[in-house]
């Protein structure tokens, strides 16, 4: 299976730091599938599944003790929202980068997603067309592994 795909602004990079729009190089464990299930029907994967509730968002503030963790946030709050208006995170795919350890700076929220229309360029993610990604998560598991570079 071959899919176009959309990676972050700052190319492929090596020494990933957060904020600078770069998709990780390496290779990386998929952990887990969060999903909209207001959106989407439960997707065909054997990915361990969490569906994105309201107050669920990513630390991406390197200060944080839950730096590069999902967390919760009341309306307000900082952080990196997985319910959003638009239709990216519809379908997010936690990967292993920067986890373990995790190291303070070193990129956040690295995940694979659903692509804009046009494949724009993502703040670092793997983006892919929604079908695609509902396509690929059926050959998921947990022993997946993704390299990028």
């Amino acid at each position: 299976m071959v899919f176009p795909v959309a990676l972050g602004r700052g190319g492929i990079l090596a020494n990933k730091r957060e904020g600078d729009g770069g998709t990780p190089r390496g290779r990386f464990r998929l952990k887990r599938l969060w999903w909209r299930a207001d959106r989407i029907t439960r997707p065909q994967t054997a990915l361990p599944l969490r569906p994105i509730g309201p107050n669920d968002a990513w630390s991406e503030d390197p200060a944080d003790r839950r730096y590069n963790r999902p967390v919760r946030r009341q309306p307000g709050e900082p952080g990196d929202r997985l319910m959003r208006d638009d239709d990216l995170y519809d379908l997010i795919i936690e990967i292993d980068h920067n986890d373990r350890p995790r190291v303070a700076g070193r990129g956040s929220a690295v995940f694979i997603h659903v692509a804009r229309d046009g494949f724009g360029p993502t703040a670092g993610c793997v983006a892919l067309r929604r079908n695609d990604l509902l396509r690929l998560l059926e050959k998921l598991s947990p022993r997946t592994w993704i390299h990028i570079g």
